[in-house]
C-alpha cells in the first residue's frame, strides 16, 4: 500500500502514484487526496487513513469506491446509520501503544462486534496498528506493540497492516498481510543516522536552484540577518535564489554542505526568506546562472534535516508551491 499523503510527501501526489503504479492500493491521509487521484483517472484501491467524518463524505467515499480506516466510535455510527446500496471496505485500527488513533485495548471488542453486523461492511474487514517507535531498531516498545495487537485480534478473521516504512525495514514481524511504506518509496531513509543511500536507495526528489549574484568580502565582514556569520579571511560570495520561502529550513546551520556546479561548499549566515549566501571561497569560476543543489544526490536530505534539527518528512512536505516542479 504506497502512501501518498501530504502530496505524496512533497513529490506531487499524481506524478507519485503514475510511478508507483504496481502498488496493490495507495493510501491517503484525507478524502481530498484520494478525490485527486480519482480525477487523474486512476482507479487503485484507495485507502482513507483518517476515515471519514459527517454523511456527505462518506457518500462521496462510496461515490469514489474509497476503502475506510475506522478508528473512533463516531466512525462506526456513520456506517450504521448508511442507507445505499454501497458497501465499504474497512480497516479497524487498534491502538497498540502510538496513543494517537484507534481503538484502544478495551474498546476493541465492542468496535468489532458493531462493525461485524454493520451492514454497511465488507466482511471480513481488515485490521491494522501503527507503530511509535519502529525507527528506533533497539525499541522495547514496538515489541510491546506487535504483541498487544497480535492478542487483541487474535482469532479475527481479515487481513493485518502494521509496517510503516521503518517497520518494513527494520521489524520483519511487522509485515502481516499488508505492508505501508513511505518515506522510504521516495528514496529517503527512516532512520536519524542512516541515509537512503545506505539502505540501498535513491532519492526521488532534487531540490536545486542557481547562483543569483557573486561578491567578494573582507575578512570581519557579517553576513546576513544578525550577522551570525563572520568572515575569517577575504571570502567569496555566492548568493543563491532558495529560502525558507522555497522550504529552505531557516534554521539550517552555517556549514551545512550545497553543491555549487557539483562541488560542494558551506552555507554561510542564517537562510532569509527567497536566499542563502554560500562561500564559494575554494571553488573556481562561480558565476551567476550556476546550478545550485540543496539537497538531493550528493547531499542527502537526511544530512540537511539533521543540520536544520528537523526530520527530512518535514523537508520534503515543506517544499513550497513557488518551486517549480520538474517531474522525470
Amino acid at each position: 500500500m504506497a502512501v501518498l499523503k501530504a502530496n505524496a510527501y512533497g513529490h506531487g501526489t499524481v506524478p507519485a502514484a503514475v510511478a508507483l503504479a504496481a502498488a496493490d492500493a495507495f493510501a491517503v491521509a484525507r478524502l481530498e487526496e484520494g478525490i485527486e487521484l480519482r480525477a487523474a483517472g486512476l482507479r487503485h484501491r484507495v485507502v482513507l487513513l483518517e476515515g471519514v467524518f459527517g454523511s456527505d463524505a462518506l457518500r462521496q467515499a462510496a461515490h469514489h469506491g474509497f476503502e475506510l480506516v475506522v478508528h473512533e466510535p463516531g466512525q462506526v455510527a456513520l456506517l450504521e446509520s448508511w442507507r445505499g446500496d454501497h458497501r465499504f471496505g474497512v480497516w479497524l485500527k487498534v491502538d497498540s501503544g502510538m496513543c494517537r488513533l484507534g481503538f484502544r485495548p478495551a474498546e476493541v471488542a465492542t468496535a468489532v462486534a458493531r462493525l461485524q453486523v454493520c451492514e454497511a461492511v465488507l466482511q471480513p474487514m481488515a485490521l491494522m496498528t501503527h507503530l511509535a517507535e519502529a525507527e528506533d531498531r533497539g525499541s522495547t516498545r514496538t515489541g510491546g506493540q506487535l504483541e498487544r495487537f497480535a492478542t487483541l485480534t487474535e482469532g479475527l478473521p481479515g487481513e493485518r497492516s502494521i509496517a510503516n516504512s521503518a517497520g518494513l525495514a527494520a521489524w520483519p514481524a511487522a509485515r502481516a498481510d499488508w505492508v505501508r511504506p513511505g518515506l522510504l518509496l521516495y528514496g529517503v531513509s527512516p532512520f536519524a543516522a542512516t541515509t537512503g543511500s545506505e539502505l540501498g536507495l535513491r532519492p526521488a526528489m532534487t531540490l536545486e536552484t542557481r547562483v543569483i549574484a557573486v561578491r567578494n568580502i573582507a575578512t570581519g565582514d557579517r553576513v546576513g540577518y544578525g550577522g551570525c556569520w563572520t568572515a575569517s579571511r577575504p571570502t567569496r560570495l555566492a548568493v543563491a535564489a532558495a529560502g525558507y520561502g522555497d522550504g529552505y529550513p531557516r534554521n539550517t546551520a552555517s556549514g551545512t554542505t550545497v553543491l555549487v556546479n557539483e562541488r560542494p561548499a558551506p552555507l554561510a549566515g542564517r537562510v532569509s526568506m527567497d536566499m542563502i549566501t554560500v562561500d564559494v571561497t575554494e571553488l573556481p569560476r562561480v558565476a551567476v546562472g550556476d546550478p545550485v543543489l540543496l539537497w538531493g544526490p550528493g547531499v542527502p536530505v537526511e544530512a540537511v534535516a539533521r543540520a536544520a534539527g528537523t526530520v527530512p518528512y518535514e523537508l520534503l512536505c515543506g517544499v513550497s508551491q513557488r518551486v517549480h516542479p520538474d517531474v522525470r
